[in-house]
């Protein structure tokens, strides 16, 4: 783990030996005309968000990004696991090509010596970067988050996620306790700070290094948020009055439901305050009155979240990036909230295998900003007279993230990596999934309303095909 001065500093000698080389690293594609790339992956998000028609959640600034951006709402996941998902869609294999269904595994030794996607990026002349959780940490990444392949600097991860599993929840009795709910008072947590501001202000120090280099950046960035415990600060819970949460609409386990398909939510009853439910294994319930409290704390996460989202993107915005740069936004899986019983992702239910998924495409999913204008101001949820926010352009198609790779090299213009063959473990570089680029061929239009099945126009690149 680097300090962020440390990460700068290396950041400062690789500008200078990339440089001289991306003119040629680049096939078909000069840094000069580039598109730099940033892309946010959350931790256990499914599409609770405003964008995606829940009318409960505050996620001003997602729903403005989604605003100037194409927005798949059938997106989904490989597997409804960290590690497993994070693999399958970083290379573009699937978790039966990786060979990793759990955590236990690094998929250059034990599957292939695949590329992935931030490593494309490198060997094409990008500057590449990682901050926060972008693969999930220990075995499945070589304990290096895939260092050196997929990284020009060593990735930074926040100091203060040391925390996260520890006794930093302050209970009714006024001790501190390892709880599944965990509002916080920032300013008395250890270090005084979070992982994710840390991840955020790391991102923007980086954004604002990149600024003045001649070289094409790739910037991944891994919220924690809403992955469990939910430790957030405790003012978002005023979002989410008790009163106003709902209990899932379908809370009972199906019956005849094979045990195979359920899981009975080991990770959360590890917890103190659920330990104190004294519930059954393996089906519960838990008491309705935890449960909204659990989506409480969940939504409001999401809403903490939301706010160091918009941090990132009015940063990009004032170091006048937004132009050049292609946003994407999406999550490794769900999570339920209750729906079927659950309480967990590691299941195929809907809710957990579901994600977000976004692409702002400057001159593409919306106009490029006039000198001085902002594409993504920074929204305060607080702010009880903000209006919703209406998403740009949709698409209903189902897809997958393992589409995420050759989608993303053909909009930054780079050569997009032939389909696998059956089987595909002896080949570094090729993809399992579809490209998505026939979804972007379209003109901005003031009224970006419609659905993409009507009227396409325009053209892909050729080298992106």
């Amino acid at each position: 783990m680097l300090p962020p001065g440390g990460g700068l500093l290396w950041l400062g000698l690789v500008l200078g030996s990339v440089c001289a080389s991306v003119g040629s690293a680049a096939p078909g594609n000069s840094a000069t005309d580039a598109l730099n790339v940033l892309l946010i992956i959350v931790d256990d998000l499914r599409p609770s968000l405003g964008c995606y028609g829940d009318k409960l959640i505050r996620s001003p600034n997602m729903d403005q990004l989604a605003s100037h951006s194409l927005l798949f709402q059938n997106a989904f996941a490989q597997q409804a696991v960290c590690a497993p998902s994070r693999v399958s869609l970083l290379t573009g294999r699937r978790p039966d090509t990786t060979r990793l269904y759990d955590f236990n595994s690094y998929w250059r030794a034990h599957s292939g010596n695949f590329s992935t996607i931030p490593q494309y990026f490198k060997e094409n002349g990008y500057v590449t970067m990682s901050v926060g959780k972008v693969f999930h940490p220990g075995i499945s990444s070589n304990h290096s988050d895939d260092s050196p392949y997929s990284w020009s600097v060593p990735p930074y991860h926040p100091s203060s996620e040391k925390y996260e599993n520890t006794k930093t929840c302050r209970g009714p009795d006024g001790e501190l306790h390892a709880n599944l709910l965990c509002p916080v008072d920032v300013a008395d947590v250890p270090e005084g700070t979070l992982p994710d501001k840390q991840s955020t202000e790391q991102a923007i120090r980086l954004l604002g290094k990149m600024k003045t280099s001649a070289s094409p950046f790739f910037l991944a960035v891994g919220y924690h948020k809403p992955h469990i415990p939910f430790r957030y600060p405790k003012e978002f819970q005023k979002l989410y009055p008790l009163e106003n949460i709902t209990l899932a609409p379908d809370p009972q386990v199906p019956a005849g439901l094979p045990p195979v398909a359920y899981n009975p939510w080991m990770d959360i009853r590890r917890r103190e305050d659920v330990q104190a439910l004294n519930l059954s294994v393996p089906y519960g319930p838990i008491p309705a009155d935890f449960q909204r409290k659990i989506r409480q704390s969940y939504f409001a996460c999401v809403s903490y979240l939301d706010t160091q989202v918009g941090h990132l993107l009015s940063a990009l915005d004032d170091l006048q990036l937004a132009s050049s740069t292609i946003v994407a936004l999406t999550s490794d899986h769900g999570w339920a909230l209750g729906e079927h019983g659950e309480w967990a992702k590691y299941s195929n239910f809907d809710v957990t295998t579901r994600v977000p998924l976004v692409f702002y495409v400057p001159g593409r999913t919306a106009p490029l900003p006039a000198a001085g204008d902002k594409l993504f101001p920074y929204l305060d949820p607080f702010d009880s007279i903000s209006e919703s926010v209406e998403p740009g352009r949709q698409a209903g198609d189902l897809v997958e993230l393992l589409s995420l790779f050759p989608t993303l090299a053909g909009l930054a213009g780079l050569r997009v990596p032939p389909r696998c063959p059956i089987p595909s473990f002896h080949v570094e570089l090729c993809r399992e999934g579809r490209n998505l680029l026939k979804h972007f061929q379209f003109q901005y239009q003031e009224s970006p309303n419609s659905t993409l099945a009507e009227g396409v126009i325009g053209t892909v690149p050729e080298r992106a095909k």
